[in-house]
């Protein structure tokens, strides 16, 4: 079709209706709450519109291109009709996104129905992961047997092995993808921890239509119905698991086989935390998943070998062109490996691109690469709109971007005749690429992680053409062919390019680590990208550096001089605090320790840190040594540098002696110092509590008041009624505050009436975990802070909950829930006690 000058082609109004409508979907992930049904079927209405008007700007401009009519100017309706059906296409994807989350939102375990035991019977929906903890798997339930029971169609499940101490050995069976069980369960609604910059569990699950957690009940109810259930999901995941086995078997003690296992399957799980350091601080990441560039290899690697046979046939030629041929048989190949990969973010976009472009050549209509990429873009949100939650998106999506831009019209340059200008010529390309991917993801990267590897260019220089010209093809050869030896030379072309990454990674400026970017700096380095990756001619690139500064230059700014910032992080059934100041950070508590791999140290606590651009921790202190206030301080004294430690812990303890003689003292009372204008003072214990034998672990906790300005801040750890008692008796007059960190998180065995009184805070901060087994907190004790008009807020129901104390009382209290509140939250009423 001809151009009509000044009108919007089909070509590029296409664009704009794919790109509004997967703004529309992004826009809708970013909402608090869901839109009516009457404001989905308006938007549903608009995307018809949408389409409608697309075809009209065809026609007209068909009709306009036939005609004699003057094409100098477009008729008035043209550009108000482009905009509209712009308008309407995000609108109709705003819409879809909403009745797509509105579906699986009402797929719910009700409140009534939690903590209750229930007998469903369903399929193992995926591959089981299981450790010395047990096995965790996802579980598509087909029917429930339990009267009255409503459960949501698909679970994440742990089975629990016995641990250490328990007095009876609980059985867990060996799962395997595909089996149908029945099982006795009981289950909770999704509910993760919500902190500021933190992993945003609900989100992950809502992506995955994981609608309810819980674990198998040990009884007899618990059989084995059949060993394969056979719906095609079946086949492929015991396909994936298959392959997964000989993996296991193959290279039984290998060091690498978890990342073996994963660019042959897509299974991550199975690479320990260390080596993800490695990749984090290389900047290589993406190569261990199964990225776009490995489906693409294989892809073109299949469809060069189909169009080279079809070639051999001129039967085949006839009805079908070598090229159509190949283009076919590569998109078979990469949806097959899609699939093998478990169909993660990465590799649909792969998959989408190489069927759109698979298309356009079978139908005759090449479309840009520009194009193609918002095919695939629009084509993965409608199948997943939550995929905009994950870093895959972005990244995988934002790669691709910076590559299609940075390569625009640059075909042609650096042409040679010989063999060795051709080889400088790949080389320099290859570096351009690699230029162009680094600073264009520098954005993402800041704002996803808080972090960028500075070695990532020469750790991708070196890591890509072995792992994709070598690991990937040995490994997907094992799964093609059954010979382990596949997979035993993988392992081997692997482990020294590991020995290079794990020298680079322990280079001290391996990585940048920073807060994470203020929103209008990101939009400043969107300038910035497209600046420096202009193409040939424009000038001063360069300067596009200077709209990068920001993101590193410009951070949070801290509590004036003179008032302390308070943040209580949700870390579930235990206790982390951080108290900034206009140039210090004292964190109290590290949270818990869930099991000997996973702590809220490094879990929650650090990545806070870096949230805030909190690079040094001034003083740590533990206020003892139960597991949930401990728990985390070992992950954190190797993460974060801590200037002095402060604790109740004795001096055998593994914190104590992580200091190797660095400042480690005993908390006691009587304690003080100062920190820009901000009083900090021990209250509790006494020295006299060390030397007793008698003393519990709760009573040592150290009880640390903070006063700014007019305000007063009570840090009370685990203090039970004795500690309490001798507070009142000795240190009365300092117990008054406005906010109160209630102690042991509102047992039964705390905050006596005389403790409370005497505090009288105008908040009560209560730290419990979601629905904990010890019933905490008790509903009288939350009576009698609510008697006295105390403000009750909890990190079970609120989330972080973060504040400011100086001269002008407490002001700013903030819930993560409510601040950064989304559609998909969690939003618990009367857990452990409180009255709705």
């Amino acid at each position: 079709m001809p151009a009509v000058p000044g009108i919007p082609r089909v070509a590029s109004a296409t664009p704009a209706l794919l790109a509004a409508f997967a703004a529309g979907v992004g826009v809708l992930q970013t909402r608090a709450s869901l839109p009516g049904m009457p404001w989905v079927a308006v938007a549903v209405a608009l995307a018809v519109l949408a389409v409608v008007a697309r075809s009209r700007l065809r026609q007209c401009a068909h009709a306009r291109a036939s005609t004699s009519v003057s094409l100098a100017e477009p008729p008035p309706w043209h550009w108000p009709a482009f905009a509209a059906a712009a308008l309407a296409a995000a609108v109709g994807g705003f819409g879809y996104a909403a009745w797509r989350a509105e579906a699986r939102l009402a797929d719910a375990l009700p409140p009534a129905g939690e903590g209750v035991d229930v007998v469903v019977v369903g399929v193992v929906d995926d591959l089981p992961d299981a450790s010395e903890r047990g096995v965790r798997f996802a579980f598509a339930v087909e029917r429930v047997e339990s009267a009255e029971a409503r459960v949501p169609s698909r679970i994440s499940l742990s089975w629990p092995a016995a641990r250490p101490g328990d007095e009876r050995e609980v059985d867990v069976p060996d799962l395997a993808a595909g089996e149908r069980w029945r099982l006795a369960v009981r289950l909770k609604r999704p509910h993760g921890y919500a902190n500021p910059g933190g992993f945003d569990l609900e989100a992950w699950l809502l992506e995955r239509n994981l609608r309810a957690t819980g674990y198998v009940r040990a009884g007899d109810a618990n059989a084995r119905l059949d060993a394969f259930a056979g719906r095609f999901r079946d086949h492929v995941q015991r396909a994936r698991e298959r392959v997964r086995e000989r993996i296991a078997l193959a290279l039984a003690d290998a060091r690498y086989a978890g990342v073996v296992t994963a660019l042959a399957i897509g299974d991550q799980r199975a690479i320990p935390d260390e080596q993800w350091t490695v990749f984090n601080r290389t900047g290589v990441g993406h190569l261990v998943s199964i990225s776009g560039l490995h489906v693409t290899a294989l892809a073109a690697l299949a469809g060069w070998a189909a169009a080279a046979l079809a070639r051999r046939s001129t039967r085949l030629t006839d009805r079908l062109p070598a090229r159509h041929a190949g283009a076919i048989a590569g998109v078979a190949v990469a949806g097959i490996y899609t699939m093998l990969a478990g169909a993660e973010v990465p590799a649909m976009r792969t998959f989408a691109m190489l069927a759109t472009g698979a298309a356009g050549l079978l139908a005759s209509r090449h479309g840009t690469s520009g194009v193609i990429w918002l095919w695939a873009l629009a084509t993965v949100l409608a199948f997943d709109p939550w995929a905009v939650l994950s870093a895959g998106f972005w990244l995988s999506y934002g790669a691709v971007a910076v590559l299609i831009y940075a390569g625009a019209g640059r075909a042609g340059h650096d042409r040679a005749s010989t063999w060795a200008g051709r080889f400088i010529a790949v080389l320099r390309e290859g570096a351009r690429t690699q230029w162009a991917v680094t600073v264009g993801l520098v954005p993402f990267a800041l704002a996803l992680f808080g972090q960028m590897s500075i070695v990532s260019p020469v750790a991708n220089a070196i890591a890509i053409p072995v792992v994709t010209l070598a690991v990937v093809p040995l490994a997907v050869a094992g799964i093609v062919v059954p010979l382990d030896a596949c997979f035993v030379a993988a392992h081997a072309v692997l482990a020294p390019l590991m020995g290079v990454l794990e020298w680079l990674a322990g280079a001290p400026a391996a990585a940048w680590a920073q807060h994470t970017p203020l929103p209008w700096t990101l939009a400043a380095a969107a300038v910035g990208v497209v600046w420096l990756l202009a193409p040939r001619g424009v000038p001063g690139r360069a300067l596009g550096l200077i709209w990068l500064a920001p993101l590193a230059l410009v951070s949070p700014p801290p509590p004036p001089e003179g008032t302390a910032r308070f943040t209580v992080l949700d870390v579930g059934q235990g206790l982390a605090v951080v108290v900034r100041t206009h140039r210090h950070a004292l964190v109290y508590d590290t949270g818990p320790r869930w099991h000997e791999a996973a702590d809220a140290g490094s879990r929650i606590v650090a990545p806070f840190l870096r949230h805030e651009g909190i690079g040094r921790i001034d003083a740590l202190v533990v206020s003892h040594q139960d597991l949930d206030h401990a728990g985390g301080a070992l992950s954190l004294l190797r993460a974060v540098p801590v200037a002095r430690l402060l604790s109740s812990l004795p001096p055998d303890h593994p914190v104590v002696g992580e200091r190797e003689g660095a400042p480690a003292d005993r908390c006691v009372d009587g304690m003080r110092w100062r920190w820009d204008g901000i009083d900090f003072e021990v209250l509790h214990p006494p020295a006299a509590y060390y030397r007793d034998a008698r003393a519990k672990t709760n009573d040592l906790s150290c009880v640390v008041a903070v006063t700014a300005g007019r305000s007063r801040v009570l840090l009370a750890g685990d203090i039970e009624a004795r500690s309490e008692m001798r507070l009142l008796h000795e240190a009365r007059d300092a117990l008054a505050a406005d906010v109160l960190v209630v102690p042991h998180h509102g047992s039964r065995t705390s905050s006596t009436p005389a403790f409370v009184a005497a505090v009288d805070p105008a908040v009560a901060v209560f730290t419990p975990g979601y629905r904990n087994r010890f019933g905490h907190p008790r509903p009288e004790v939350v009576a009698r802070y609510v008697t006295r008009g105390s403000a009750v807020v909890r990190t079970d129901r609120d989330g972080a909950i973060t504040f400011d104390a100086g001269s002008s009382r407490i002001a700013g209290v903030e819930r993560a829930r409510a601040v950064g509140a989304r559609y998909w939250f969690d939003l618990p009423t009367g857990v452990g006690g409180l009255p709705d």
